[in-house]
């Protein structure tokens, strides 16, 4: 009974952080119907700054990394990205008033990654003193890229064997266009330029010094959002909030087991191991919704785009995040 008070209080704790605050603050000021919005191009900045700021930082270490350590982890990060797509469409898809293309647009997003939610882990795990290797947020992409890319090629798959026809899906098309997404392009870019030039300076004086305040303005937009994609959610069915409730804590906590071998093999940290399910339990909010949305076009943006943004960023930040951490501080006893 201790240990599992202990384990309640810690998460609890976990609200105190200013990112959680700022989302839970969000749904609050839009629920009671505040006529508050954040600019778009404000949006998009920052955005941009936290994608950049990943991609960099990543750079970064995995230039002074050993690359036999960010291998495995590496590999676990790809594999949990089809994984999840493929247990979502074998589950979703099968649930009555569930259309095909719906369910694995939704699977898609669930696999790939929410950029915002691995910087609110990033600054409590800080907050809490947890270490974790500067490069673990650099497996972003090998989480987000093969989760969206296998949802459409599924989705595509599946619109030809219904038309009867073959060979209509070009996965070296699907990679390309995918790649191309302003969102994988930021997170890209960052990362060749931390690994191929010197960018410490810029990176010290201008996109760290920023990270936070921004992070806090994206998560405050989010909370917002996730309010207003509420009523779009309602009208669809409502498997797609079981499953963006389920979903993430089911997600961080295989990659929370995996990471934990991980760590039993090479040394990964504890904090590596939150990273890691944290990746899992997030959905794509950034990258993931326009990349489906050219990539799966039938189906429907209130379903896939509302379970995640309405129910599953919220979940992902607001318990996934105080769970593991907490998880993390019992079993590593950091």
């Amino acid at each position: 009974m201790d240990l599992f008070l202990d384990f309640l209080l810690r998460i609890l704790l976990q609200f105190q952080s200013p990112s959680l605050a700022f989302l839970i603050g969000g749904i609050l000021i839009a629920a009671a119907g505040s006529k508050l919005q954040i600019p778009d191009a404000v949006y998009q900045f920052a955005v941009f700054m936290l994608l950049m700021r990943f991609g960099l930082k990543g750079g970064m270490e995995i230039r002074e990394a050993d690359l036999t350590v960010v291998l495995l982890p590496a590999i676990a990060a790809i594999a949990l990205g089809a994984l999840i797509v493929l247990v979502g469409w074998l589950t979703l898809a099968r649930l009555p008033g569930i259309a095909r293309e719906d369910a694995i647009a939704t699977a898609g997003l669930f696999g790939a990654v929410s950029a915002s939610t691995l910087g609110a882990a990033m600054v409590v795990l800080e907050a809490e003193g947890i270490a974790y290797e500067a490069w673990v947020p650099a497996l972003y992409p090998f989480m987000d890229i093969p989760a969206l890319v296998l949802a459409i090629v599924l989705a595509g798959l599946h619109k030809a064997k219904s038309a009867g026809a073959t060979g209509a899906v070009s996965v070296r098309t699907i990679i390309a266009d995918s790649l191309r997404g302003a969102a994988l392009s930021a997170r890209i870019l960052g990362l060749l330029l931390g690994l191929f030039t010197r960018p410490e300076r810029v990176f010290e004086s201008f996109y760290d010094p920023l990270f936070r305040g921004l992070l806090s303005v994206l998560m405050l937009t989010m909370g917002i959002e996730a309010w207003a994609r509420l009523a779009e959610l309602r009208r669809v069915a409502h498997w797609y909030a079981v499953y963006a409730v389920v979903a993430p804590l089911t997600h961080g906590a295989i990659a929370f087991g995996i990471g934990y071998l991980i760590l039993l093999a090479t040394g990964f940290s504890p904090g590596g191991v939150v990273l890691l399910a944290i990746l899992a339990a997030s959905s794509s909010d950034i990258s993931g919704p326009p990349t489906l949305r050219a990539g799966i076009p039938s189906a429907n943006p209130s379903a896939y785009i509302g379970a995640s943004t309405s129910v599953g960023t919220p979940i992902s930040i607001g318990l996934c995040i105080p769970l593991f951490v907490a998880l993390a501080q019992i079993v590593f006893e950091v």
